[in-house]
């Protein structure tokens, strides 16, 4: 997901979007665990776009 995206949101959809990452990133975390993950590079993109919308959102909240 591209910041420029990211940044057109409101706040909340940034919190939901942000939950919905996190729920996906500890579902990525047990596929590894138990070896069922088949593209391992899924895992960076996730942790990525959570630090992304983290980011955005300290900027709004600085705003």
């Amino acid at each position: 997901m591209k910041a420029n995206e990211l940044r057109e949101k409101t706040k909340e959809e940034l919190e939901a979007l942000l939950v919905d990452l996190h729920k996906e990133q500890f579902n990525l975390w047990m596929q590894k665990g138990t070896g069922a993950l088949t593209r391992p590079d899924q895992l960076k993109k996730v942790r990525r776009d959570i630090a992304r919308i983290k980011t955005i959102l300290s900027e709004m909240a600085r705003a």
